[in-house]
């Protein structure tokens, strides 16, 4: 799976509203020498291209810990966790983060990390914390795959929004939904588990049987679905786009709003709420990391309240440190779902990769 490099869960922003989001993630010196533990002052952070932190809440870090912080970008983030996978031996660096719950099974059982007990782990809200006694993994971030819809199309035909999976499959909503290849995709595998989740190992097939004769759009990724066939996207609007409805992120309004040019008092897209899938997003410490001691602070940092808060604007995804703020923005135009569909890891873990190949025997054929 994830074998087509598809834009990530967070450059929706980015490609939302075709100004291009500044991805301020530092690669700083690689100087090895010295050291402010007796080792490396270099630590490095491998991670999917959406990667995104403000220049002075690294600067912080690297002031406050001696370290140098030096960031890898592997691709979409299933191509970045098969790629942990193949250099696990000889890692390319110390810390990886972009493993959601939807892989995290292929990273735990192939040995990817050492566990490591995060500083203020009991700051992380319960919930997220899929690893919780291993410690392999650090919860660092949330977000929820979702439908949005074009405001515009559906009042313009004093037609209602679709509100949960059901709505998609009738006749008011056919020829009107893009989704993403659930093989090279991961929200489109998002979107699959949500579906899984809902109907159950018996019933999700029969669903995308009658989505299909309803006519679902099926595109390799999310900036294709989202920036060239979603009628409600900045994106969209210039490519004159014709589906209104498209699956991406309940982030994806507030992006919308605040990368508006001119911005928009209000965003013109909106959230199916009864269609998200909760993601759960992780670090880890690489297993053979040749700097552990540096990437245990980063890890650490990575779950500090300053990190935690600054992260939604730079990667448009919720803090999971209990008491982070999250920005108005993203509680006026992008709340997150409050009762996402979700699955346990080790339920992900048995049925992913026969889910996805029954769904493309059943959806691309």
């Amino acid at each position: 799976m994830h074998t087509t490099r598809t834009t990530h869960t967070r450059t929706l922003v980015a490609a939302a509203v075709g100004l291009g989001l500044v991805t301020l993630s530092a690669c700083g010196s690689s100087d090895d020498g010295g050291s402010a533990q007796g080792g490396s002052k270099t630590v490095t952070l491998v991670s999917h291209d959406s990667w995104a932190v403000s220049k002075s809440v690294l600067a912080d870090f690297e002031k406050r810990s001696g370290y140098r912080v030096k960031v890898l970008k592997d691709g979409d983030a299933g191509q970045a966790v098969n790629k942990a996978i193949l250099t696990k031996d000889n890692p390319q660096g110390d810390v990886f983060f972009g493993v959601d719950n939807t892989l995290l099974s292929r990273a735990l059982d192939n040995g990817l990390f050492q566990p490591y007990e995060a500083k203020g782990l009991d700051q992380v809200d319960g919930q997220y914390q899929l690893d919780a006694g291993k410690h392999r993994v650090t919860p660092v971030d949330h977000g929820d795959v979702c439908v949005n819809y074009d405001k515009k199309y559906f009042a313009d035909r004093k037609l209602a929004p679709p509100v949960g999976f059901d709505d998609l499959v009738k006749p008011a909503y056919k020829d009107l939904l893009v989704t993403e290849n659930a093989a090279t995709s991961s929200p489109g595998l998002g979107f699959l588990l949500g579906t899984a989740a809902k109907y159950g190992d018996e019933g999700w097939q029969g669903y995308w049987k009658k989505l299909k004769a309803n006519g679902v759009k099926v595109v390799d990724g999310w900036e294709q679905a989202y920036n060239e066939e979603f009628s409600g996207s900045a994106g969209g609007r210039k490519a004159g786009a014709d589906r209104p409805l498209v699956v991406s992120y309940a982030s994806s309004p507030p992006a919308e709003v605040i990368y508006g040019d001119p911005k928009p008092a209000t965003a013109p897209t909106g959230v199916a709420t009864g269609t998200c899938f909760r993601q759960v997003e992780f670090a880890g410490l690489l297993d053979n990391a040749k700097n552990s001691e540096g990437g245990k602070a980063l890890i650490d940092f990575l779950i500090s309240k300053e990190f935690q808060e600054d992260m939604p604007l730079n990667m448009f995804v919720y803090p999971v440190v209990k008491g982070a703020a999250v920005p108005a923005e993203f509680t006026a135009y992008g709340p997150a779902a409050a009762a996402p569909e979700t699955m346990a890891p080790a339920k992900i873990a048995a049925d992913r990769d026969q889910w996805v190949k029954s769904w493309t025997s059943l959806v691309l054929k």
